[in-house]
């Protein structure tokens, strides 16, 4: 009988043993929290990269990792973004990624996170080089400017190419307008610099008339080309807008005031937003250059992870050990579907 009763505690304590045992070896997930804080939560392509970038995140999370997201805009004040800053790191955030207000003026929110030792992804905002080299635990993820230039130029080129009753008074030269993003902003003055001057390049003879400020906005950019078009009439043969929203401003301007098609000039976007896109698809936009928002909210994504659990580090594809650059891509009505329906590939 003793022996029954050793043998049944025996038993008892090896399952009991066997539980503890399973729970010990079910570790408890790591927990990535991600802080967010971005210039304006009025530009229509950020709003959509982040919407993005939460899925991305979504997509990595495991048994081993959970993640969550905390979103802040900085109503494009950068006193409200370093605040922001300060906060997220007070409130747990291991990973921090910034969209600058002022890609001139990072030195405090380095600061804060160098001293809570969070490492910081900036994106679409790229800081000064000599920023970036202020700490090793500095990235950056976007795009080059001076691409999503040539990419416009090259689809001004083509179009006026293929379309010479462009040229409406006849006179060898395109009449042009500029919408610019912001004063003394860096990628506005390279998409500028680089659209005019693959135009140039290309043998295509040029004449600026005009060149605004409209800060990335749809409402703004319809206000500057009511101006402009009210000065210069039916003189204006081609419109570049540096994103998207002005080019789709400088259309609702002609619309306002009841411009036929015939009279319209040629509108060229960037950023291939989901309005841009449809605008291509109306032949409101002659085309616009896709800025793959898929391809950096994923790179963005997986750059977080490794940069908290310290694994995929070697994966990821970086320039100058810091730099994450996805590709533009050309859009026109021909391609526009492979953009709307998700079917991004590299060419």
């Amino acid at each position: 009988m003793r022996k029954r009763k050793l043998a049944g505690i025996g038993v008892l304590l090896g399952v009991t043993a066997l539980l503890f045992g399973g729970c010990n070896e079910k570790e408890a997930p790591q927990k990535l929290r991600v802080g967010v804080t971005y210039y304006d939560q009025n530009d229509t392509y950020l709003n959509e990269l982040i919407g993005l970038f939460k899925e991305s995140l979504k997509e990595i999370e495991s048994d081993k990792l959970e993640v969550s997201v905390t979103i802040r805009d900085a109503a494009g004040v950068q006193k409200n973004q370093n605040d922001q800053v300060e906060e997220l790191i007070d409130e747990g955030c291991n990973i921090l990624c910034v969209n600058l207000v002022d890609r001139a003026d990072p030195s405090e929110i380095i600061d804060l996170a160098r001293e809570s030792e969070v490492p910081i992804i900036f994106f679409n905002r790229e800081p000064v080089a000599e920023d970036l080299r202020q700490w090793e635990k500095l990235y950056y993820v976007g795009a080059d400017a001076k691409q999503s230039g040539k990419l416009q130029g090259e689809l001004a080129v083509e179009m006026i190419e293929e379309n010479p009753q462009i040229d409406k008074n006849k006179d060898g030269k395109i009449q042009y307008v500029v919408l610019e993003g912001e004063m003394g902003h860096q990628d506005a003055i390279i998409r500028t610099e680089n659209a005019v001057n693959t135009l140039k390049e290309n043998g295509i003879e040029v004449e600026k008339l005009s060149c605004k400020i409209a800060n990335w906005n749809r409402a703004q950019a319809q206000n500057r080309m009511e101006q402009i078009i009210g000065e210069y009439q039916n003189k204006i043969e081609l419109v570049l807008g540096n994103n998207d929203d002005m080019a789709l401003g400088a259309v609702d301007a002609y619309k306002k005031l009841n411009y036929t098609s015939a009279a319209l000039p040629a509108f060229m976007g960037i950023d291939g937003t989901e309005a841009g896109l449809q605008g291509v698809e109306n032949q409101e936009l002659w085309g616009t250059v896709y800025n793959d928002k898929e391809g950096q909210a994923k790179a963005m994504a997986e750059l977080a992870a490794a940069l908290f659990t310290r694994e995929g580090m070697e994966d990821i594809h970086f320039q100058n050990e810091k730099y994450v650059y996805l590709p533009y891509y050309k859009v026109t009505a021909e391609n526009v579907s492979k953009f709307t329906q998700g079917n991004l590939v590299s060419e």
